[in-house]
């Protein structure tokens, strides 16, 4: 049986080439550049819209983004690693994403939009771009070490 925990022991030599850990990168920034253009969509949706303030917006579409990002990341990025006890596990692990991935994107996205499209003016688009690249690195490094890790054997 395995838990929602992650191994602490070293991945083998093969799991720590470049080869597998750069499509893995590359499969989590084919999924960000989907995740953002629903974050986009969103945001556009909720200031011009709805009227919303650009913060709230951003609030609401970057958790569409997260929601769209973990599903993509659950059933294709990180496949391999999915746990074997089904629906629970899946949840405990969007509960996880939410919290690191999710919280980062969060704070990140709202500070940064404050500073550049708040007090800088600059264009709603380019500023949060500018927020989504600034987080992803951080993001991935959670998701792959954090959230998506080998469950531990016990």
């Amino acid at each position: 049986m395995t838990s929602v925990c992650c191994r602490k022991d070293k991945p083998s030599r093969k799991k720590r080439s470049f080869r597998g850990s750069g499509r893995r990168w590359l499969k989590f920034n084919a999924v960000g550049v989907l995740g953002f253009a629903i974050q986009i969509g969103m945001l556009l949706f909720c200031v011009r819209l709805l009227r919303l303030n650009y913060l709230i917006a951003t609030v609401v579409s970057v958790e569409t983004a997260v929601v769209h990002n973990f599903l993509w990341h659950h059933q294709w990025t990180w496949s391999d690693r999915r746990p074997g006890f089904g629906t629970r596990g899946a949840a405990v692990r969007f509960i996880r994403f939410n919290a690191g991935s999710g919280l980062v994107s969060l704070v990140g996205n709202l500070v940064l939009m404050r500073t550049l499209a708040g007090a800088a003016h600059i264009d709603l688009i380019l500023s949060s771009l500018i927020s989504v690249v600034s987080c992803s690195i951080v993001n991935f490094l959670i998701a792959d070490r954090l959230i998506f890790c080998r469950p531990r054997r016990t």
